[in-house]
């Protein structure tokens, strides 16, 4: 693997790593994102059922596309991509792990920075009280109730729905602090998501993108990785924490 030059010192000499990753990495471990050409689901568009109008419509058609989708994550496992972030997490001193995915793979790989941007599909939340509670696995009940006897939903953001702050400001925060971003499996084109890589580079950051193809963020990335990211990611890091001899 042909990497650009001074890649290396960087990511060994930094101290503060901030990471975003998108769909492409939650791929790999066959979890179908739904995005684009990625079809329907049992005649249903994704996109409408992942709103508030559509649970407010057919609660229950909604869950079952949810617990659906619990079943094939929870079937699933981290990746060598998800391994080897967990793994440069306990090599810094400040690493924050930011994730566009809401199904918990990062976590399940080892990682505890983890600021999820969309929630998490593992995390039910009631919206007539506002309790949330934390599952390991799909929902028994469809659709499931709150102690208070309202429907809960789960607990990601829908299309048309703003993220919530703390962990957007987190997310912000780690890109302006950070000395490295990787850029990891993301299209880029969902804000503010999208935004991170580039106020990174602006605060001074040398940004590195791995994808299988290019994005906007290539324009002005310090080095652009094109390929698997369970594949590149382990052969940087092995390169970062065990250097050939010279």
């Amino acid at each position: 693997m042909i990497l650009e030059p001074g890649l290396l010192d960087r990511v060994r000499g930094a101290e503060r790593v901030c990471v975003l990753t998108g769909a492409g990495v939650s791929a790999e471990s066959g979890v179908q994102t739904f995005r684009g050409s990625a079809g329907t689901w049992e005649g249903h568009d994704p996109m409408r059922l992942a709103s508030q109008e559509g649970f407010d419509a057919d609660p229950e058609l909604v869950w079952r596309w949810y617990r659906w989708r619990q079943e094939r994550i929870f079937a699933a496992a981290p990746n060598a991509a998800h391994m080897t972030l967990a793994d440069m997490e306990a090599h810094y001193a400040g690493f924050c792990l930011v994730t566009q995915n809401v199904d918990g793979l990062h976590a399940r790989a080892g990682s505890r920075s983890v600021v999820e941007l969309h929630g998490s599909i593992w995390r039910l939340r009631c919206p007539a009280d506002g309790e949330l509670v934390e599952i390991d696995r799909p929902v028994d009940e469809v659709p499931p109730r709150c102690r208070c006897g309202a429907t809960m939903r789960p607990d990601v953001v829908w299309f048309g729905e703003r993220m919530p702050e703390v962990p957007l400001e987190a997310a912000f925060r780690a890109a302006a602090e950070c000395q490295v971003m990787f850029a990891v499996g993301t299209s880029a084109i969902v804000y503010p998501a999208a935004a991170l890589p580039s106020l990174a580079k602006s605060s001074g950051a040398y940004v590195v993108e791995v994808n299988v193809e290019p994005t906007p963020i290539s324009a002005y990335a310090d080095a652009f990785l094109c390929g698997a990211a369970g594949e590149l990611l382990p052969a940087i890091w092995s390169e970062v924490v065990l250097p050939k001899a010279l």
